[in-house]
């Protein structure tokens, strides 16, 4: 375990400096593409009915949560049995790729380059690489919005709720939450084609980041200490609108970014052509810019950095006790 919390720390180190590697296979990708792979072969193997397309969903959530913690579980013991250097390298490998901090500031900071350019075609093709709505209609200022409210809600999925389960069990436990958390994101959604197949994907999600998407609201309003933001009104935001979302966790960490920022989020959007009514987040004190981008990122890596001092403390602490 202990290996496990210096490949973690190595993991973030690698991830913050380099970021995902470009020309190499990555692993979620690789769990995106199996996923793809047994919807296809589930939805052949039941009838196109609620309770069918509901078994294929089970199916096809515990395929692929078995064969993306399998695998760099069954690698690991192998490699640490060998020598701990070796496994030390290898779970550090599988941690950095686990994490998205760094690509999460270069995705968006490329949709603020492109604001600052004038260059609104490119912004918008940007962050249509970044956000699950329509981006066709979008101007200046509703681009540099999207882009915020994903750094906003990533700061949960991408980066806090990955180093949570990580602290607590290694990579493998990292790629089982990544392998949920991807399902979710690719059959989560209550239209006709995916209200069945992707619900167990869906509710799983939902429990699984019930805590880290809380505790990433805390830590965040705990960086708006040491970074940037309104720290009052990221808790007074943060209590009044962190349930305004359909999900019981996606509104916590855009509600205290919300605040931070004096910015208003969310609100209604279009999602595969059709218009979705949603509620706002937080207050408009000012209108949205572009520098808005980078401010959320810097409020994102000051709570990445925190939670990742934390958690190491603590699981330090057990360790050590132990």
């Amino acid at each position: 375990m202990f290996y496990s919390l210096i490949s973690v720390g190595i993991g973030y180190i690698l991830d913050l400096l380099v970021g995902d590697p470009r020309n190499l296979p990555h692993p979620i990708k690789l769990i995106g593409k199996l996923i793809s792979r047994l919807e296809v072969f589930y939805r052949g193997k039941f009838q196109a009915t609620q309770k069918g397309e509901t078994a294929a969903g089970v199916f096809l959530m515990v395929s692929v949560i078995l064969i993306s913690t399998a695998i760099p579980l069954v690698i690991l013991i192998a490699l640490y049995h060998i020598s701990p250097f070796a496994g030390i390298a290898a779970e550090s490998l599988m941690c950095w790729s686990i994490l998205a901090t760094r690509d999460l500031k270069d995705e968006s900071m490329l949709v603020f380059r492109h604001l600052k350019d004038n260059d609104v075609e490119g912004a918008r093709k940007a962050v249509s690489m970044i956000v699950g709505r329509d981006t066709r209609f979008l101007d200046e200022k509703g681009i540099a919005k999207a882009a915020v409210e994903t750094v906003a809600e990533n700061t949960s999925d991408g980066v806090i709720a990955p180093m949570i389960f990580m602290i607590i069990g290694g990579a493998p436990l990292g790629f089982f939450y990544k392998a949920v958390n991807t399902m979710d994101s690719m059959v989560g959604y209550k239209n006709e084609k995916y209200l069945n197949l992707g619900r167990s994907a869906a509710l799983l999600d939902d429990v699984l980041n019930y805590i880290p998407a809380r505790f990433s609201a805390f830590m965040m309003i705990l960086a708006t200490y040491f970074s940037v933001g309104d720290s009052r009104e990221a808790v007074r935001i943060y209590r009044r609108d962190r349930f305004n979302h359909d999900s019981p966790n996606s509104a916590h960490t855009e509600a205290v970014m919300a605040g931070a920022l004096q910015l208003q989020l969310a609100g209604d959007a279009f999602y595969f052509g059709e218009l979705k009514k949603k509620r706002t987040i937080g207050d408009p004190v000012r209108e949205i810019e572009s520098e808005d981008i980078p401010r959320a990122n810097k409020l994102m890596y000051a709570t990445s950095l925190i939670t990742m001092v934390i958690l190491t403390l603590i699981k330090g602490g057990i360790l050590f006790l132990w």
